[in-house]
This record gives C-alpha cells, structure tokens and sequence, in this order.
C-alpha cells in the first residue's frame, strides 16, 4: 500500500507540475520595469543546457511576421509554423504587409491575437519586436499618434522624449511586441542623407545623446527592450543602405567627437540591445568588403571591448542590398560573417534556411565555436527572462480598449507635435492666416461646397494617393471652408503647372505643404524634391514669393534649394499630428516655440527659430491676407 501511495502521489505531482509548465503559456504577461533577476538568469542558464544545437541557432535569428488576420491554414502562417518547428526560431519582427511603399496598416486586435496564437505554438517563448520609431501608429491604426524623431529636437524637452517612449512601451506591451528597434542614435550631419533625416533627433551630439537616453528611460519604465542604432553612426552619409553600400567617410577624431557619443550615451543609459548598420568606416576598418555589420574591428574591438557594450548586438536586416550584394554568389554566408564579428542576432536574413543552414554548418566544422554559440544565445534567453516570459508570454486581448490610444495620450502626441513646430523665415506679410470660422453644418448629402480663389493650398507629395496632406487638408479646410486645395506629384505637376499658376496669380495668399520623408528602400532614393514638383515650387516662388507660405512637412533642409523663399515653417514630420500642429501654426491658434536642431545651408543655423505667441482662436486674428 505504502508503495503505491508513493507512486500515485509521484505520478500526480509529475502530472500537476506538467499541467503547470503548460498553463505558462496561457498565463497573460504583466510588464513592469525591465529588471534581470537571479530567478530569470537560473531559468536562462538551465534552458541553454537543454537546448540541442539546431534550437540554439534557432535562437539566434529574428525573422519576419506581418500581422494581419489570418487562417490558421493561410499558407504565410503555415510558413511561419514550419520555422518554429523546422529552425527553431526564436524571435519575430512584427510589421505589416506593405503595398509598393505604402504600409498597410492593420488593427491591435488583429495583431495581438496573431502575436498570441504564434507564442500558443511555440517551445520557447518568443521575443516579439518592431520598429516603432513614431510609435505603435506607425504600424497599427487606432493607436497613439507621435512626430518623427526630429521634431522632439526641434521640441527640445526631454521630458516629452521620456513621455513618448513610456506611452509607446505601454501601447506596444499592449499588442505583444516586447522590444522596440528605438531610439536612433544616429546625428544626422549630412543634409543630403536619405535614409535617416527625420528619422535623427538632429544634428548636435550632445541633444541627440540626451533624447536617446530620455527614450530608453522612458521605454524601460514601460517595460519595453530598447535598441539604439545605426552603430557606429548612419547620419553622414548620402546612399540608402537598403539599396546600395553606404560610407562613412570621416577620420576616428570625427567619429569620436560626433558619431559615438550619442552611443555612450545610450550604453550609460542601460540599453538593451545595438543595432549595427551596413555602412563602411575606412578610418576603423580599411576593408572596403566589411560593412560594419560584419567587420570584428567594429563591433567587437570598438563596441565591446572599447566602449564596454555588454548587451545584444543586432545587426541591420540582413536582406538590405548595403550587405547582400556583397554576398550575392553565397548569401547564406552574410549571416555567419556578422556572427563571426560579434552579432547577437541576426535579424530578417535574405534567405533564412540558407542562412541557418550556414550557420549550422559553421558551428558543426568548428568555424564558430559551441561556447561563442552559447553567449549570444544565453543573452537572448536572459532578455526574455527579464520580461518574465518563461512564466507568461500571452497579452489579454480584452485589456487593449483600457490601454490603447488613450484619449490623454492622444493629447500629449497632439501637444508634442505642436511644440515642435519652427517658424524659419516670416517677412511679416501672410501669417497668420485669418480664419473664416468653421465649417456650417448641414443635412447628409444635401451640402454644396463652394471654392474660392481667394486662399490656395497645395499639396506637394510623391504620390496623390496617398494619405499625405489629407489631414492638413481637413484641418485647414475646417477654417476656411472655401479655400482651393491643389494636389500635386511628379506625374502631373508639369501638366499642372499653368492652372497652378494662374491660380496663385488669383490668390491673396498661397501655402503650400511639402510632404518629403526618408523612406528606405525607395529606387533612387533621395530626400529632395523630384525634378517636376522642385520646378513648379520655384516657379511659384518667383512670382508669389511675398504672399506665399512653405510649409515643411518633413524634411526640414528643403529650403536649402529655394533661396526665394520668405515664409518658411518646419513640423520635421509627416504624421497626422505634425499636419494639425502646421495648421494651427498659420493661422495662429498655438504659439511657435520651436527652434531647429539641424542647419540648414544658406538659410538658418542650428537652434534658429523665430518665436510668436498664440494669436486669437478660429476666427479672431486679423493680420493676414493683405
């Protein structure tokens, strides 16, 4: 009898602890601070231990997953399953599908139920992350709005950096993603650069550092994995490193002085994780075939050993051409080369079971040894752990509607792009605009809308069909009900241009919104204007110069090619809340405290920016349009 007893309360205690270790991975997670703990790291080292080659290589690669709803038989899910099984993977960048440079954009529920169902299927928790660089908007509707990264220098408060990477953390938590490929470290010095412009807090090391250890303060207290990139510096340089090998072609005193001292700062700040771009730095590696993404000199000597980084190093997408064409006849090996230098993870390979498979065969010939294996994966098993993922790793799809997009956040979005807006130029004779008041309400389908001459907007973007100039559109026709609103992109502009013209003729004031971004991966990549729209803009500031607006809604260096130019704003984004801040600037209903926190060649120095109180609300200025 004893020994039976023994055995049926051995079976039940096999059977409940099993029971236990299953229901973990229904248990929803609860984030906190991010904090390594002895528990978490026992757990880590015990899970290596566990671990057959083939799952820790598996560990080692982060790979798509664009969230959307899908079937549980849709052959992209059934693909990302058969990852899971047949490479282990342990780790997913969430985005979206995308439509030529368009995002897709999808919904929270959407994603968290994806998100969920992918860690159900799972061995190992999964480590979800994103580019949330605007926040969670810039790949899910329904979510907080922020302004590109520019236009919190141009803002200047650190405080509002600390706000924007709390509520961002929260918001992502939220949804499932547990780490955030934020802040950019990068001090954007060259204005021609396309890739990184707004996308930099600006041009002065010592801001930039501030904002990036202010994001990863604020983000941290969100419970939210940080990374702080491009490492060693993307901002001077003039070629997208998605599409072609860009360099930085500075000496080591310039890289000391400029480059580098954002990413201490960020290390100082305890970041998590840093993320090495493709680019070429002949003054640390003369090699002009190691992007830094796989040179040992960089991240190794200079990032670990040098500047004492003891977290995960992340490589840039491995699928960009700056690294696969310099691996086109054997692209599997990208991935080894960039373990060998010192990589942690190795993030979106162009071809990922080639790139396993490479690496599997690496370590097996003893090209990468067991131990240099061990230490990556033993970081990501650790980062996983201080966000307590061994013991819940599910999101409660039913707490976003209390978490999401709450409406004092909305606010300080709204409040954060407003303070970032910069008057460059004012020759005293166009702002503010004075408003008509809003507009009258009316029966559906019954209202007449009548359009007047008398105020032109036009819209300047690479494409009308995009959302680009909608909001500013809606929030300016809010206030003058009548005005004309001219779209207009390459395609059509020099078609346009006499009505463009002859309507500016007609006008008493003329604003016209430019919308240029950085967008990687654009063929032909640039951040000017295309030769079509550059044309009509100058053809307008030769004749309506006095009378006319230019308002940047991006790219803040755009007056660089306009000298004409009078009146000239900058908002450093494109975002919704960027659209309404600019409008509300013209006609005077918030005050300008912005100043820039880049130089603009032949127009303006870094910190210009001409201040101008709040002017009466919708309807009450009376300086404009004379």
């Amino acid at each position: 009898m004893n020994r039976a007893t023994a055995f049926l309360l051995s079976a039940l205690l096999f059977t409940t602890s099993a029971f236990a270790k299953d229901k973990d991975k229904d248990k929803y997670q609860r984030p906190g601070p991010i904090r390594e703990t002895h528990s978490g790291d026992k757990w880590a080292e015990k899970t290596l231990k566990k671990l057959t080659l083939e799952e820790k290589i598996g560990q080692v690669f982060m790979i798509w997953c664009r969230a959307s709803f899908l079937n549980v038989e849709n052959p992209e899910y059934l693909q990302w399953l058969d990852s899971m099984q047949k490479y282990h993977v342990g780790s997913f960048a969430m985005s979206v599908h995308v439509d030529g440079p368009y995002l897709l954009r999808t919904e929270p529920y959407e994603a968290a139920e994806l998100l969920n169902r992918l860690q159900k299927e799972s061995k190992l928790p999964l480590i979800f992350a994103a580019d949330f660089e605007r926040g969670v908007s810039m790949r899910l509707m329904g979510t907080t709005v922020f302004p590109h990264a520019m236009a919190f220098g141009g803002d200047g408060k650190p405080e509002d950096v600390e706000t924007f990477g709390r509520i961002s953390a929260e918001e992502a938590r939220a949804i499932g993603i547990q780490w955030n490929f934020f802040p950019d470290a990068d001090v954007n010095s060259n204005p021609a650069n396309p890739i990184i412009n707004t996308r930099s807090f600006g041009e002065d090391p010592k801001q930039v550092g501030d904002l990036v250890a202010a994001y990863i303060k604020g983000a941290h207290e969100g419970g939210m994995l940080t990374t702080v990139k491009h490492f060693p510096g993307h901002g001077d340089t003039a070629t997208d490193s998605h599409l072609g090998v860009a360099s930085v072609n500075v000496d080591r005193a310039h890289l000391d002085s400029i480059e580098l001292p954002p990413f201490r700062q960020a290390i100082a700040a305890g970041v998590d994780s840093v993320m090495v771009a493709h680019v070429t730095v002949p003054a640390l590696d003369s090699d002009p075939n190691h992007v830094a993404t796989i040179s040992p000199v960089i991240v190794t000597d200079l990032l670990e050993k040098q500047l004492g980084f003891k977290g995960i190093i992340v490589t840039d997408a491995l699928d960009m051409a700056g690294l696969t064409l310099l691996f086109a006849n054997n692209i599997g090996r990208a991935a080894v080369e960039a373990f060998k230098a010192g990589n942690d993870l190795l993030l979106i390979p162009a071809d990922f079971p080639a790139s396993y498979n490479a690496m599997l065969q690496a370590v097996q010939s003893g090209e990468i040894s067991a131990e240099r294996l061990d230490r990556s994966v033993l970081k990501i098993l650790k980062a996983k752990a201080s966000l307590d993922l061994q013991h819940a790793r599910l999101v409660d799809v039913n707490a976003i509607a209390s978490v999401m997009a709450k409406p004092q956040n909305i606010a300080l979005g709204q409040q954060m792009a407003d303070a970032a807006v910069t008057l460059v130029r004012d020759n005293g004779k166009v702002l503010p605009l004075k408003s008509k008041g809003t507009e009258k309400g009316g029966l559906p389908y019954t209202r007449q809308e009548e359009t007047h001459n008398q105020t032109l907007a036009l819209i300047f973007s690479d494409d009308v069909r995009a959302e680009s100039g909608r909001a500013f559109v809606r929030e300016f026709r809010a206030r003058i009900t009548d005005a004309r609103v001219l779209y207009v992109d390459p395609r059509f502009a020099a078609g346009m241009t006499d009505d463009v013209l002859k309507a500016a003729d007609e006008a008493q004031a003329v604003v016209a919104a430019v919308y240029v971004v950085p967008n990687g991966g654009k063929m032909g990549n640039t951040v000017a204007m295309a030769d079509a729209t550059e044309t009509l803009l100058q053809r307008l500031l030769d004749r309506a110069a006095t009378k006319m607006a230019v308002v940047a809604m991006g790219n803040p260096y755009l007056a660089t090619g306009f000298p004409k130019v009078e009146n000239y704003m900058c908002t450093f984004s494109n975002a919704t809340v960027s659209e309404a801040a600019a409008v509300k600037a013209l006609f005077g209903e918030i005050a300008i405290r912005g100043h820039l926190p880049v130089s603009i060649p032949n127009v303006a120095q870094r910190g210009a920016g001409i201040e101008r109180p709040a002017q009466l609300a919708i309807g009450g200025s009376e300086h404009a349009q004379k």
